[in-house]
């Protein structure tokens, strides 16, 4: 979409975020979040103080939100952590992507080296794909370590990708 553009989120998009975000965490199937999560705690969980919240928006539609922030502190600070969701219309359009290549842009202006995600559920193919085609290894399997809704205990993968 050439017309998007992604920009800091404030708490004045706290409506247009617990749109994107109650959907996906009802579904319980691509975030490790409790189902029955309240819209305060999602986001606050979502504007947590370590991260950096961005809005993708198109003539002032919301299609989508990620965060970033670092992996880990100290010697570990230098490896950062996103959190993506694309709004239910806006699904199958590039926005996942975009915002993929948005926060590799950002990650490395704030002096990031790699990027990391702790926990992608292993039925979350999609998402799964995209990352693998932007470079993402998969280097580590936990096990059954998700009770999916519907499949049950599934595996959730640790990636990596240097920036």
């Amino acid at each position: 979409m050439n017309d998007m553009t992604i920009r800091p989120a404030t708490r004045a998009d706290d409506d247009a975020i617990w749109e994107m975000l109650e959907p996906v965490i009802r579904g319980g199937d691509t975030y490790a979040l409790p189902r029955d999560m309240t819209r305060a705690a999602a986001l606050a969980y979502w504007f947590a103080p370590a991260n950096t919240v961005l809005l993708a928006e198109a003539e002032g539609a919301p299609l989508g939100t990620y965060y970033l922030k670092p992996n880990a502190m100290g010697g570990g600070d230098h490896v950062c952590n996103c959190g993506y969701v694309t709004a239910r219309a806006a699904q199958g359009k590039g926005i996942a992507r975009t915002m993929l290549a948005d926060s590799f842009d950002r990650a490395r202006e704030a002096g990031f080296r790699a990027m990391q995600y702790n926990f992608v559920i292993s039925t979350n193919t999609r998402a799964i794909d995209i990352w693998q085609r932007a470079g993402f290894d998969i280097v580590g399997r936990l096990p059954g370590a998700y009770r999916h809704p519907s499949q049950g205990y599934v595996d959730a993968l640790v990636m990596f990708r240097p920036l």
